[in-house]
């Protein structure tokens, strides 16, 4: 996969993307992300990539040249037609399942904005997605592109060291992932479930699908509208409304 992050604070990412599983990634080759200051591409004698908005108001908007010129400098080379992706806090809510989605794809554009926001002519003709990491505004469209790209990436094959890792995440089968325990088998008078050292392999999987259905039950029960349950997981479901 191919990224690209057009931004104006380019050194906000060093660190990020060359850590952990992103860094690992990278090694690897099996994404090549690549950080664009699109200030860089702008016409203006002092490299300006902002202005006041039409009609007044507050704060300044980003002009569409640079970023116009920026996005067609990057997808000069590319062999696929790209996702652009906005950030932006009007835009879908960014789930597991879009990760999933996007996991698939062979190169992504994230253009993070600025100041008061973006010339509506970026948003309608360079556009394919906009995406909002959750109900509130941020300085600007880095932070929620660095999730974006850790989220995605982590799915795409090779890259965690089990490949069933991701498959039992939180929302990845529509509920919140089962309770998880290591050694010591008792820590603090506090003891590890006895079937999680039973052995028995079935009675294990039944009781992480029950507290997986407990716990989104619990915490995120509107979450169970788009699950398919089985009819034993219907059963179990019942006993807990019942409580």
């Amino acid at each position: 996969m191919k990224i690209d992050v057009l931004t104006l604070f380019p050194q906000m990412f060093t660190g990020v993307l060359n850590q952990s599983i992103l860094g690992r990634a990278q090694e690897k080759s099996a994404v090549d992300i690549n950080v664009v200051n699109f200030r860089d591409y702008s016409l203006d004698k002092h490299h300006k990539v902002d202005d006041y908005p039409y009609g007044g108001g507050a704060g300044m908007v980003l002009t569409p040249q640079p970023i116009f010129d920026a996005v067609e400098a990057v997808m000069k080379n590319s062999e696929t037609e790209p996702r652009v992706l906005l950030m932006c806090p009007q835009g879908d809510m960014f789930t597991q399942r879009k990760a999933e989605e996007l996991a698939q794809e062979e190169h992504l554009i994230f253009i993070c904005g600025h100041y008061e926001g973006f010339d509506e002519r970026i948003r309608e003709n360079l556009v394919t997605d906009e995406l909002s990491i959750g109900q509130y505004v941020l300085t600007g469209g880095e932070l929620p592109s660095m999730v974006i790209i850790d989220s995605v990436v982590r799915l795409m094959p090779g890259i965690l060291g089990n490949e069933d890792s991701s498959q039992d995440d939180s929302y990845s089968t529509g509920l919140l992932e089962y309770p998880q325990y290591t050694r010591p088998q008792e820590f603090r008078g506090l003891e590890v479930p006895d079937v999680l050292r039973s052995g028995d392999h079935e009675k294990i999987a039944k009781w992480r699908r029950e507290q997986s259905i407990q716990r989104t039950f619990e915490r995120r029960p509107e979450l169970l509208n788009d699950v398919n349950l089985s009819e034993k997981d219907l059963q179990f479901l019942n006993k807990l409304r019942k409580r």
